[in-house]
């Protein structure tokens, strides 16, 4: 028979073999403990306690069904079986003791016990650790596992090494630890080493995955790290987030790629509690375009605040659904006990989707109403800047005009605050996106010092790590098939910041407003985007291919500044702006523009984009932003001529013929 059979017996039948083993294990402690008591190999006293055997096996075997020896699949069992047998042995040689006692021959040869227990823990327990070893090796599959160097030592580590053994892909077999303490010692069987021992143990082990297990480690130590590993010809992983482990999204076997904070160094700060809830808890708050990447982030973080009502307004069918599906899923994960006020709505929250166009003045006024909207997050825009700049009727229609209805709508229906998530790019704007966004900016702050009854609010970032939009999704694709990996141009530099605090800091700053607000995300210090991508591609085990290094695995390619790009965003117009309460918030105080001022333009915007006059909308655009000088003049040119000639009035004035 096959050795791969005894994988397939069933229960029962393992379990009698275990109790043959275990018969022959108590029959031979009893010999061994007379043997070694006396010297002899077959000692004089065996004929006369002959019957102390199968006394013995009676007592023993039962012993071990009830403590539960027979009950762990030995292959996964851990450490706490040789505990369960030590358990079950020394119980059974006190029951065995007491029998002999109650027999009336006394506790003679006192010395026996004690040999006996001993001989049968090592039988049953050590025989059982060997096989249990054996049985991990022989049976593992047939595929060559891929060899794996731990990077921490630590409680997460362990867990790991021994979640790795039992895996089929991946096996571990070094740690290695910062604590010089650690060094040198073994942890489940693997030894810890130095960090300057990675090269030759990479070499010895033929390992090509290095696993972070640093849950705890500050970004900046793990940026520190990282920088260390990016040399070595080894892909680099993570372990899952807590959030992912506790959520079930994924084992602590299932690994990610590096989190690119990481990379960056970004040490985000602790959220205010009190600002967080201020805005939401026990509230009706609504987001707009709550299917995208901000957007989704900002109704995640709204529901774990426990809202009275969460009202998900978003144009795109799937991406609606696939947020619903999300939401519903950790709202019944959700301890509804944290509720502000159970007596007044039940400890429920309501999450109600719906579909529609944030230029659709009356389907928002009238969701507003119906379900007493109290908070709006105004995430709903067009944020792709080459794509807006092909289609710029769209852009000013959608940011533009679309967060002109919302604030009507906002107003009309007694909305308390209305928040506008705007951009980096807003700022001295080089593209339409950016102009579009400065824009709706102007719309706010002009009906605000109109004396809105409604709290209108801005906050302007920078990019956010792994969005729609983001080059990091981008590299990270482009680096799986290969490369090669594009960069606009070598000195582009752009600020950064993870959706989640992103979406947080959005949140506290609502709760700042008092009105006509442009609140500033400290997004830390630029990062060059080259660098980025080579620090990415070496993270993934490959090397860079340039002049220095002709033979690396993937090269970079710049393919130009796109239509409005810049090389570097800003986030403040003028020079004045001024800290809050909160060290990652600013306030900006810049010029705006009278709200008669602002609706004549966009009255003349509107009849332009009616009548789809591309020249006149970037005229509009130019006279009411002032910042805006955008730098494809050339394309007006190549669009006019076009037109000339074909007739054709598409909306794609912006495109490079």
């Amino acid at each position: 028979m096959k050795f791969e059979a005894l994988f397939n017996l069933p229960t029962a039948v393992r379990r009698v073999l275990l109790v043959v083993g275990d018969t022959f294990a108590v029959l031979i402690a009893v010999w061994a403990a007379f043997a070694i008591r006396r010297g002899e190999m077959w000692p004089e006293l065996l004929p006369e306690v002959a019957w102390l055997f199968p006394l013995a096996v009676v007592i023993v075997i039962p012993t071990f069904t009830v403590v539960g020896v027979y009950r762990p699949i030995l292959r996964y069992a851990d450490e706490s079986l040789l505990y369960t047998i030590i358990l079950a042995v020394s119980a059974s040689i006190l029951l065995l003791m007491a029998v002999w006692v109650l027999l009336g021959d006394g506790l003679w040869l006192r010395s026996f016990w004690l040999l006996c227990w001993l001989v049968l823990t090592a039988l049953a327990g050590g025989g059982r650790l060997l096989m249990r070893r054996w049985l991990r090796r022989r049976f593992r599959p047939g595929a060559v596992r891929t060899s794996v160097i731990l990077y921490g030592a630590g409680e997460a580590g362990v867990q790991l090494a021994l979640a790795l053994r039992y895996s089929a892909e991946f096996e571990p077999v070094a740690f290695v630890d910062d604590n010089p303490q650690l060094w040198g010692s073994i942890v489940r069987g693997l030894k810890v080493w130095a960090p300057v021992k990675l090269p030759r143990l990479i070499a010895k082990h033929e390992a090509s995955l290095i696993l972070l297990a640093l849950p705890s480690t500050p970004h900046r130590r793990r940026q520190e790290i990282l920088e260390s590993l990016a040399g070595l010809p080894v892909r680099v992983m993570d372990l899952p987030t807590l959030a992912e482990l506790t959520s079930g999204a994924r084992r602590i076997d299932e690994f990610r790629e590096i989190d690119v904070a990481d990379i960056l160094g970004r040490d985000s700060v602790q959220p205010n509690p009190a600002l967080l809830q201020a805005p939401i808890r026990g509230q009706t708050v609504m987001v707009t375009g709550a299917g995208g990447s901000i957007g989704a982030e900002l109704c995640r973080q709204i529901l774990a605040l426990h809202p009275r009502r969460l009202v998900l307004f978003e144009r795109s069918e799937y991406a609606l659904y696939c947020i619903e599906q999300e939401l519903r899923t950790m709202l019944a994960n959700m301890d509804h006990s944290l509720t502000p006020d159970p007596a007044q709505y039940e400890g429920r929250i309501e999450l109600i989707p719906l579909l529609g166009s944030v230029a659709h003045r009356r389907r928002l006024q009238v969701a507003m109403e119906q379900f007493q909207v109290e908070t709006v997050y105004h995430a709903a825009a067009y944020k792709h800047v080459p794509i807006v700049e092909c289609n710029l009727i769209e852009g000013v229609q959608n940011n533009v005009f679309g967060t002109w209805r919302a604030v009507e709508a906002a107003q009309a229906a007694g909305v308390k605050t209305f928040v506008l998530v705007s951009t980096d790019k807003a700022v001295r704007p080089t593209n339409v996106m950016g102009a579009t966004k400065r824009l709706a900016e102007l719309i706010l702050q002009g009906l605000a010092a109109e004396g809105s009854a409604t709290r209108l609010c801005m906050v302007r970032f920078g990019n956010v790590l792994d969005s729609s939009g983001s080059v990091v999704p981008l590299f990270r694709e482009q680096i799986r098939k290969g490369g090669p990996v594009t960069v606009t141009d070598p000195e582009v530099e752009r600020y950064f910041m993870t959706i989640p605090e992103a979406a947080q800091l959005v949140i506290q700053a609502s709760a700042l407003a008092q009105g006509g607000e442009v609140f500033l995300l400290d997004m830390g210090e630029p990062v060059l985007i080259l660098e980025l991508a080579r620090r990415m591609i070496r993270l993934s085990g490959r090397t860079v291919r340039d002049e220095e290094h002709p033979d690396g695995d993937i090269d970079i390619q710049f393919t130009g500044l796109r239509s409005g790009e810049k090389l570097r965003e800003e986030l403040l117009i003028g020079v004045d702006d001024e800290p809050t309460t909160h060290p990652m918030i600013r306030h900006a105080r810049e010029q705006s523009l009278p709200w008669p001022v602002v609706r004549e333009s966009l009255a003349r915007l509107e009849a332009a984009s009616h009548a789809f006059d591309y020249p006149a909308v970037r005229a509009i655009l130019r006279e009411t932003v002032a910042e805006y000088q955008p730098d494809n003049g050339i394309e007006d040119w190549v669009w006019r001529e076009r037109l000339k000639r074909t007739g054709d009035s598409g909306d794609t004035p912006g495109c490079r013929a």
